[in-house]
């Protein structure tokens, strides 16, 4: 039996050990936190998963909450104007052709990892560092990183080429809330652009106490939005969500009457700089450790890819681990496994990263046409859950005119 070690009990690591525990392998995982700690801690992400990452939970059975937990829907996207304070510049939105979900991982982490254990794999609850690396290396066939944070995935190198930014471009945070007026005409992820400060979207979810919705906050650094450093109690943080809604959106301000935060450790703050790392750290022994995921391709949240990203590499790691069969998981291997996932990933990065710089013209432009056009609407709206169907015409002028004007006509017609 091959022996598969993991570290870190995130939506990679953990959906990895359990996919391999289902096709017979010995798999350990390693993690710094249990189950309850992780469970009673503070919310970690705002994980909103699309149809296509949520069927890889589906085909493991893994997904224990999709009769609980509320639908998202849809998408809508809202600009103010930026010349009169409280009006909207355009808004629009659209259905998913499937529904969208989002489960705290406080929810489903430890849930997870009780059912890894129940599934036959070795939990172990430690720190990792090289130290233990290198007895990982030792005693299993491979050795996976899947841990995002943390002092030892820093010791991945940078990918220079694939790598856009050298700081964060975003002051981030998250308040889990209960009260708040639901979206209509159906729920969704609504996306509020607001020109020279950030952005704010807000989408309903499920937690530890139930349903809920989770407010969103990317601000500009240096920009108003860039409030969070000195905002340290629950009550605080709250306060400072329902101030910036109010000043900035009032449509999103109406559906805030009756707010308050799902429990104490519902918000987050803080900020990290996308990048791209190289896949294969080699020990000081010479043996090597392959990374997954947002250990290796960290995005900025603005275009919700994490988990979807997360549950995506994790079954293609999968299948390449499969196909290995009895061969040696040695440097080569890992490189092309990370390939295979790149070829995905890069379109996420991309595309992601355009939102985080100013629109050029063209994007406004698309932007503004989608609240005129469903079928541009409906396109934009459902790329969420393959980003790769944005080429080419979200990344070039000209293609973009055409499939505006494809579309457009289509309405004229």
């Amino acid at each position: 039996m091959r022996r598969i070690a993991i570290v870190g009990a995130g939506q990679a690591g953990l959906q990895l050990g359990l996919g391999l525990l289902a096709q017979g392998y010995h798999v350990t995982l390693t993690t710094n936190r249990t189950g309850e700690q992780v469970r009673t801690g503070k919310v970690m992400s705002s994980q909103c998963m699309f149809n296509t990452a949520l069927q890889t939970e589906r085909d493991l059975g893994l997904n224990f909450w999709e009769q609980h937990c509320p639908a998202v829907e849809g998408i809508s996207l809202t600009v103010p104007h930026p010349q009169q304070p409280g009006e909207r510049l355009f808004s629009w939105g659209s259905r998913l052709e499937r529904y969208a979900q989002s489960v705290d991982q406080r929810l489903k982490m430890p849930a997870w990892m009780d059912e890894f254990v129940k599934r036959g794999g070795e939990l172990v609850i430690a720190d990792v560092g090289i130290a233990e690396l290198e007895t990982l290396t030792q005693s299993h066939d491979l050795v996976l990183l899947a841990a995002g944070k943390g002092e030892v995935v820093n010791q991945f190198e940078k990918d220079p080429q694939r790598s856009a930014f050298s700081q964060p471009q975003r002051a981030l945070a998250l308040t889990y809330v209960k009260g708040m007026t639901p979206a209509s005409p159906f729920s969704r992820v609504a996306f509020n652009l607001i020109p020279g400060v950030g952005e704010y979207f807000v989408f309903p979810a499920l937690t530890t106490s139930g349903p809920c919705e989770i407010m969103v906050f990317e601000g500009i650094p240096g920009g108003p939005m860039d409030c969070w450093h000195d905002i340290k109690t629950p009550e605080a943080h709250l306060a400072k969500s329902l101030e910036i809604v109010r000043q900035y959106l009032p449509w999103e301000a109406e559906r805030c009457q009756h707010l308050t935060l799902t429990d104490d450790n519902g918000f987050l703050s803080g900020r990290f700089t996308p990048m791209v790392r190289k896949p294969v750290l080699t020990l000081p022994s010479g043996r090597t450790v392959l990374g997954m995921a947002d250990a290796l391709v960290v995005n900025d949240p603005i275009t919700g890819q994490g988990a979807n990203n997360a549950a995506k590499c994790s079954k293609v790691y999968l299948q390449a681990i499969l196909d290995q069969g009895a061969r040696t998981f040695d440097a080569q291997w890992m490189a092309q496994t990370f390939e295979q996932y790149w070829s995905y990933a890069r379109h996420v990065v991309q595309w992601t990263n355009t939102l985080l710089t100013p629109p050029p013209e063209y994007l406004l432009g698309l932007l503004g046409a989608a609240s005129q056009s469903q079928p541009l609407a409906a396109a934009i709206v459902n790329g969420f859950d393959d980003p790769r169907t944005f080429a080419p015409w979200w990344f070039d002028a000209e293609q973009c005119q055409v499939f505006i004007d494809k579309n457009t006509r289509h309405v004229a017609a």
